[in-house]
């Protein structure tokens, strides 16, 4: 390799890391919103829309587990970070589907309502930027 090549790989890894970096924070971002949420709705009005409130809850926990598994580089993880960034994926696109064809299936938000309507859509975005992340950094499972 010349100096040029090693420049040009030198900087893909920082952009890469750089990327990288700010996914994993706005996904600590996000599993930090959910679960406060999620704590408090529970805490205080779980009678009133408790598959709303459930279901935050389980977006919460989705999210703070792909933060950790798209902050560990190792195998194990990377499986991890692919099955919850799927998983998500599913939770919003089904979640925001059936809120919108049957509101009152969910008579209060939960985070994935309306494909993530009350966090400015993040959530229905995040999981995709995520996937591509991990195909373009070369860590995928195949």
């Amino acid at each position: 390799m010349t100096g040029k090549d090693d420049a040009a790989v030198a900087t893909k890894a920082r952009r890469e890391l750089g990327i990288g970096r700010v996914l994993i924070a706005v996904y600590a971002i996000l599993a930090l919103a959910a679960l406060g949420r999620s704590v408090f709705q529970i805490g205080t009005k779980f009678d009133t829309a408790p598959v709303s409130y459930s279901l935050s809850a389980l977006a919460a926990l989705v999210y703070v587990l792909a933060t950790i598994a798209l902050l560990v580089n190792h195998d194990a993880w990377r499986i991890i970070a692919w099955v919850t960034l799927v998983f998500e994926l599913a939770g919003v696109v089904i979640v925001g589907t059936l809120s919108l064809i049957d509101p009152t299936l969910f008579p209060h938000d939960s985070v994935w309502s309306v494909y993530g309507r009350g966090y400015l859509f993040i959530p229905l975005v995040l999981p995709v930027l995520g996937m591509i992340w991990l195909r373009k950094t070369g860590r995928s499972v195949e």
